[in-house]
């Protein structure tokens, strides 16, 4: 196969290379299918990417190879990829800002698929037509379990907080988190911090079944419970975006779920779902993490 294949994506022109790369040794699964999958599902991954500043996770060498983290778009990004100046506090290399990439129609995310960027990661809060930060209008409660706790003990506690934001009149949307995990998310337009809700509300959960729930990150406290990650509310932090492929050992792909699916989960593979399940699973079900 030819090491760099020009191609024309909704009219925009782009160069893709080593498409016969393998990214998934365990099973084969090249760089062509990576673009394959981001492209086949983008009508119902893009608008969970719409407006949102992405952070990537790149794997030039595959999911066995070293890997880093990228917020600032690449020096060679297209100039039709929307780009946008925020304000970068804490930043690990000093910048002052950071030009984050918005991924917002398909060449975009095939241009990133062709980085080798397996996972997709977004905060819970988007920007405006002018580049401003806009309030959150998520809130995630990320479900960490801890061993031996499985994904199996991520839906019981799933299904608790399910029934804690309805009482408060939020409808909770589950996924998976494509790895070891679970999500929870719901709209929010709340005027409390919603990281500040968020922690109440694992706290009060931690409080009820604190055999089952634990919400402190220390590793100490988490062995046989399951972690109420409340923290990735941070208007500075991310979480893996809905249908983004994971980097293990298959790919895996954060997959969103019925609540019917987390009712009857018993087994931890019941709740595995890879890149051709969940395209299979998109073209018959359509879009179920989308907003009521």
């Amino acid at each position: 196969m030819a090491k760099k294949v020009p191609v024309k994506v909704d009219g925009r022109e782009l160069t893709l290379s080593n498409l016969d790369k393998v990214l998934y040794p365990d099973c084969g699964f090249t760089k062509a299918e990576v673009i394959d999958y981001y492209t086949r599902i983008a009508p119902v991954l893009l608008p969970h990417l719409a407006g949102r500043p992405l952070t990537v996770k790149r794997y030039p060498n595959g999911v066995t190879g070293q890997f880093f983290f990228e917020k600032n778009a690449p020096e060679h990004t297209p100039d039709w990829v929307r780009r946008v100046n925020l304000p970068a506090p804490g930043s690990t290399k000093n910048r002052e800002s950071i030009d984050f990439a918005l991924v917002e129609d398909l060449p975009t995310l095939v241009y990133y698929a062709n980085l080798a960027a397996l996972e997709l990661h977004v905060p819970q809060w988007r920007v405006d037509d002018d580049g401003e930060a806009l309030p959150p209008d998520t809130i995630v409660f990320d479900l960490d379990p801890g061993a031996p706790a499985t994904i199996v003990q991520c839906a019981e506690v799933a299904l608790m907080l399910r029934e804690a934001l309805k009482a408060e009149g939020l409808a909770a949307r589950p996924k998976t988190s494509g790895s070891k995990g679970m999500q929870l998310c719901a709209d929010w337009d709340c005027g409390e911090e919603p990281s500040a809700y968020a922690r109440k509300l694992a706290r009060l959960l931690e409080k009820e079944h604190p055999k089952q729930v634990v919400s402190v990150m220390a590793k100490a406290a988490r062995p046989g419970k399951v972690f109420i990650d409340w923290s990735q509310n941070n208007p500075a932090k991310t979480t893996v975006a809905p249908y983004s492929l994971r980097a293990r050992e298959r790919p895996t792909v954060s997959t969103p779920l019925t609540w019917k699916e987390v009712e009857s989960c018993e087994h931890p593979e019941d709740l595995v779902f890879t890149a051709p399940d969940v395209l299979a699973r998109a073209e018959n079900r359509g879009d179920l993490f989308a907003r009521a």
